[in-house]
C-alpha cells in the first residue's frame, strides 16, 4: 500500500487557467485632452503577446508633433487642475484608486496578456499595489504645506514621465499618482511593448472625471520618448528603465533647467549569513530573481553565501528550483511566464553564454519550456569571478550568479563592488549585524530578511549609476514641487547684520610691519602648492597693490583631492552626527577669534566696506552655529506601510561632493554650501572662489585648528572653467555644486553622465545674506535617502 506521502511525490498541479476574457481594441489612437487623436503621422505598430508571439493590437506611434500637441493640451490642464482646490484633486484621486480596484481584474489579465508574467503577480501584487500608490497619494493632495511646512511650494506644471516594460501598469502608478497629487499635469509615453494598460488606464481617467489634458498617453517607440525629453514645454522628465537610456536622457536635459529623476538599472546583491533561516532564504531567493521572470530592475541578480553554507545552500536552491513552474502565464499555477520580447530574450540567452565562455559553470532548472513564446528556464551560475560579465552587467532575466565570501568585511566589499546601487537584501538571525551591513551597503534599499517589498509610503530610488530621485513617500512627492521661497521671516541687510551673534572685533587697523604670505591648498590634511607650478595674481579692489599670488590648480590637484576625500571617507562615515557638530562649532570659534582679520582681508579683495565686510564675517560665523546645530536635527521617518514589517527611511551623506565657491560673498558663500555638506556628513573637494580665493585659503588656517580630520576637506584654489570637467568626469565624485553662468551646469550634466552624479546650481548673484541661503533645504541638498525593510517573523 502507497504511504500518503508516496502519493503527494506523483501529485502534479492541472491546469488553472483565467477564464475571464478582455477585449481589445483592434487600434488604439494617442490620447491627448480627454480624446482618442490618431497619430499626425498615420504610423502605427503591432503589440503582442510574448506568451504566444501573437498581436493584440495595433498601436499609435506618436512623432514630435504629437508630442507638442500633447504638451499644449497639458499646459492648458494644468492651469485647470492647479484651479481645483486641494480637497478635489484629493477626492479625483481617491476615484481613480476606487475604480482601478473596481476593474482589477480586466487589468491585471491585460497586463498578463500584454507583458508575459504570471497572472497571480499581476491580480495579487501589481494591480493591488497601483491603486496604494493612488490611495496613498490622494490623502497628499490636500496636505502638501503640512508636509512640507517650512517652505512655500508648487507645482513644477508639465510632467513628462517614460516608463518600462517590466511592471507597466504599478511604474504608471508611481508616476502618475505623486505628480497629479502635487497638482501637476502628465504626459505619459509607456513602453513601446506594454501600452495596453495605459490606455486602459486612459478610460479611467475619463470616468473618473479628470479634466481634460490633465493626463495624456502619447504611445510609441525610443524616438517618441526623446521627442518627450527634448520638449522646452515639459518641466520634468521622471524616466524608469536602462541605465544607458537614463544617461542618454540625462544628456539631452543637460542645461534645460528641467527636473530629473532616474530609477535605472541594479545588479543587487543577496548577501546570506551562515545564520540566516535558510530555508526561508531559500524562498527568498526564488522570489527575488525569479519573480517576473528576473526582469526586475532590483533582482538580486548576485548571491552571496557564507562559504560554510554555500554547499548546503546551493543543494536546497537546486532543489527548489526544480518546483519552479514555468509555462502560460493566464495559469494561476505558474510560477514564471514569458519573458517580455524576442530582443530581450536574445540578450539573455547571449549572456548565458558568455557566462559559460568565460569558465562559469551553468545550472538551469529541469523544465519543459512552451515550444511557442519568449521563454527562458531558471538559471544560476556557481563558480564565478568578481570580474566576470554576468556579475558586473545587468542581465534583465532570471539568471543568478553566487560567488563566496568569509567575512562580513568581504561581504560588504563584493556587495558595493558594482556601479549599481538600487537595492540589496541581507539575510541574519543577528538583527545587529543586519542593521551594520545595511548602513554601509552603497544601495538606496536594503531588505532585511526579505526581498522586493514595496510600498507606496516607502521611498525607492538607487545611489551611483542606479541614478537619483525616489519613487514613493514623502521623498517620492518632493520630486514633483517645486520651491518658491522659505518661509522663514525676510529681514532687511541692515537687520541681518546687527543681529548676527557674534559680532566681530571693533575694526583694528592693519598691522604695520606685514609678512608676505603664500597662500596654499588643502589636500589631504596637507597644506601644499600646485604641482603644476603655474599661479595667477590677486590684486587689491583698487587695483594698486598685490595681494597675493595664488595657486592656479590642475586636474591632478583635484584628483588628488578627490582621491584623499575618498580615502577619508570611511572612516568619517563612522564619526557621530554630534561630532560633527561640535567640529563647527569650533570653526565658528576659532573664526570669532579672527574676526577683524577676516574682515579686512574681505574688504581687501572686494572693495566692500569694512562694516560689509565685518557683517559678512558675522553671518559666516552665524551660519556655522546653525549648521552644527542642523548635524543631528535631520531625522528620517518610520513609514507606515501596508505589510507588519519594520519599515524606515534615513538621510545619509552622499559621500564626495565638489563644491565650487562663488565670487559673491566669498566666505559666506563658501561656507553656505561647505557647512551643511559637512553637517551631513561628506567629504568634500571645495573650489575656491575663483575672483577672491583668499577668504578660501585663509578658512584652511581655521580648519587646521579645528579637529577636521585629514581629508575631510580638501581646497583647491583656480580658474573654474578648467577644473570643472576633471570634477565633472570624475566617477568617484558623487555630488557637484556649481556657482556662476548657467553654461557651467550644462557642462557639468553632459560630462558627469558616468556616474549620474547631481549637480547644483546657484546663479552667479544669489542673496547669500538672506535666512534662505540656509536651513533644510540645504541639508537635503547634500544628502541621499535609504530606505531599509526589517522583516518580522525570524
Amino acid at each position: 500500500m502507497k504511504t500518503p506521502s508516496a502519493i503527494m511525490a506523483r501529485l502534479d498541479y492541472g491546469p488553472n487557467p483565467e477564464t475571464t476574457k478582455v477585449h481589445f481594441k483592434p487600434i488604439y489612437d494617442l490620447f491627448i485632452n480627454n480624446e482618442w487623436a490618431p497619430p499626425i503621422s498615420g504610423k502605427y505598430y503591432d503589440t503582442i503577446n510574448p506568451a504566444a508571439g501573437k498581436a493584440l493590437a495595433k498601436i499609435a506611434w506618436g512623432n514630435e508633433l504629437d508630442i507638442d500637441r500633447a504638451v499644449k493640451a497639458a499646459q492648458e490642464g494644468f492651469k485647470t487642475w492647479k484651479s481645483y482646490s486641494p480637497s478635489e484633486r484629493s477626492r479625483l484621486i481617491f476615484a481613480l484608486a476606487r475604480i482601478i480596484q473596481e476593474r482589477s481584474r480586466e487589468l491585471a489579465i491585460a497586463e498578463t496578456l500584454n507583458n508575459g508574467k504570471p497572472i497571480r503577480e499581476s491580480r495579487d501584487i501589481d494591480i493591488p499595489l497601483a491603486a496604494r500608490h493612488f490611495f496613498y497619494h490622494a490623502g497628499w493632495a490636500d496636505k502638501l504645506e503640512s508636509a512640507f511646512a517650512d517652505i512655500t511650494i508648487a507645482p513644477l506644471g508639465v510632467v513628462g514621465q517614460i516608463i518600462p516594460w517590466n511592471f507597466p501598469f504599478l511604474m504608471l502608478a508611481w508616476k502618475v499618482a505623486p505628480a497629479l497629487a502635487a497638482g501637476n499635469a502628465v504626459i505619459l509615453k509607456p513602453a513601446e511593448t506594454t501600452p495596453l494598460t495605459a490606455l486602459l488606464f486612459a478610460d479611467i481617467c475619463r470616468d473618473a472625471g479628470l479634466p481634460p489634458g490633465t493626463v495624456n498617453i502619447v504611445t510609441g517607440h525610443g524616438d517618441t520618448g526623446a521627442a518627450l525629453a527634448n520638449h522646452p514645454g515639459v518641466a520634468k522628465i521622471a524616466f524608469t528603465g536602462s541605465t544607458e537610456v537614463g544617461k542618454l536622457i540625462r544628456k539631452a536635459t543637460a542645461g534645460s533647467g528641467k527636473k530629473l529623476s532616474l530609477e535605472l538599472g541594479g545588479k543587487s546583491p543577496t548577501i546570506i549569513f551562515e545564520d540566516a533561516p535558510l530555508y526561508q532564504a531559500v524562498e527568498g531567493i526564488v522570489d527575488s530573481i525569479f519573480f517576473n521572470q528576473g526582469q526586475v530592475c532590483c533582482a538580486g541578480s548576485r548571491l552571496l553565501l557564507e562559504e560554510s553554507i554555500a554547499p548546503k545552500f546551493i543543494e536546497l536552491l537546486k532543489d527548489r528550483m526544480a518546483k519552479i513552474r514555468v509555462g502560460d502565464p493566464m495559469d494561476k499555477n505558474t510560477d514564471m511566464g514569458a519573458i517580455n520580447s524576442q530582443d530581450q530574450l536574445d540578450k539573455i540567452r547571449h549572456y548565458a553564454k558568455i557566462g559559460q565562455d568565460e569558465g562559469a559553470c551553468l545550472w538551469q532548472a529541469p523544465c519543459e519550456l512552451p515550444k511557442q513564446g519568449f521563454f527562458f528556464p531558471p538559471t544560476i551560475f556557481t563558480e564565478v569571478q568578481t570580474t566576470h560579465t554576468i556579475v558586473q552587467e545587468e542581465i534583465f532575466g532570471p539568471v543568478l550568479s553566487i560567488l563566496t565570501f568569509r567575512t562580513v568585511n568581504e561581504a560588504v566589499e563584493l556587495a558595493n563592488n558594482t556601479p549599481y546601487g538600487l537595492a540589496a537584501s541581507v539575510w541574519t538571525k543577528d538583527v545587529s549585524k543586519m542593521v551594520a551591513v545595511s548602513r554601509t551597503l552603497k544601495a538606496g534599499t536594503v531588505w532585511g530578511n526579505g526581498t522586493n517589498k514595496f510600498d507606496a509610503a516607502a521611498e525607492f530610488g538607487g545611489h551611483k549609476e542606479s541614478g537619483f530621485g525616489r519613487e514613493g513617500g514623502l521623498q517620492g512627492l518632493w520630486e514633483y514641487l517645486q520651491v518658491q521661497s522659505s518661509k522663514s521671516e525676510v529681514r532687511s541687510l541692515d537687520e541681518i547684520y546687527r543681529n548676527a551673534s557674534p559680532q566681530p572685533a571693533t575694526r583694528n587697523p592693519q598691522p604695520a610691519t606685514h609678512v608676505w604670505k603664500t597662500p596654499k591648498m588643502l589636500i589631504g590634511g596637507k597644506q601644499v602648492r600646485t604641482e603644476s607650478g603655474r599661479y595667477y595674481k590677486i590684486n587689491a579692489a583698487n587695483g594698486q597693490k598685490l595681494l597675493a599670488d595664488v595657486n592656479q590648480g590642475s586636474r591632478k590637484d583635484i584628483r588628488d583631492a578627490v582621491e584623499a576625500a575618498h580615502a577619508a571617507l570611511p572612516g568619517w562615515s563612522k564619526t557621530t552626527a554630534y561630532n560633527r557638530g561640535q567640529i563647527l562649532y569650533r570653526m565658528a570659534e576659532m573664526l570669532s577669534s579672527r574676526a577683524s582679520e577676516f574682515a579686512h582681508a574681505i574688504a581687501a579683495q572686494t572693495g566692500s566696506s569694512w562694516e560689509d565686510a565685518a557683517g559678512e564675517v558675522s553671518l559666516t560665523i552665524q551660519r556655522l552655529l546653525h549648521y552644527a546645530g542642523w548635524s543631528d536635527k535631520y531625522t528620517g521617518s518610520v513609514n507606515p506601510v501596508t505589510q507588519t514589517d519594520f519599515n524606515i527611511t534615513y538621510p545619509e551623506a552622499v559621500g564626495v561632493v565638489a563644491l565650487f565657491a562663488p565670487n559673491t560673498r566669498p566666505l559666506l558663500g563658501l561656507i553656505s554650501k561647505l557647512a551643511p555638506a559637512f553637517a551631513a556628513g561628506n567629504t568634500s573637494v571645495v573650489v575656491a572662489s575663483e575672483q577672491f580665493p583668499l577668504s578660501a585659503t585663509d578658512f584652511i588656517e581655521i580648519l587646521d585648528s579645528s579637529d577636521v580630520p585629514a581629508g575631510v576637506i580638501n581646497i583647491i584654489t583656480g580658474l573654474h572653467e578648467e577644473l570643472l570637467p576633471t570634477v565633472a568626469e570624475h566617477r568617484a565624485v558623487g555630488l557637484i555644486d556649481v556657482s556662476g553662468p548657467a553654461a557651467r551646469v550644462k557642462i557639468a550634466e553632459e560630462l558627469s553622465i558616468s556616474n549620474l552624479k547631481r549637480v547644483y546650481h546657484d546663479p552667479e548673484m544669489p542673496d547669500w545674506t538672506s535666512p534662505e541661503a540656509q536651513g533644510r533645504l540645504w541639508m537635503r541638498r547634500y544628502l541621499e535617502f535609504k530606505t531599509v525593510w526589517i522583516t518580522s517573523g525570524f
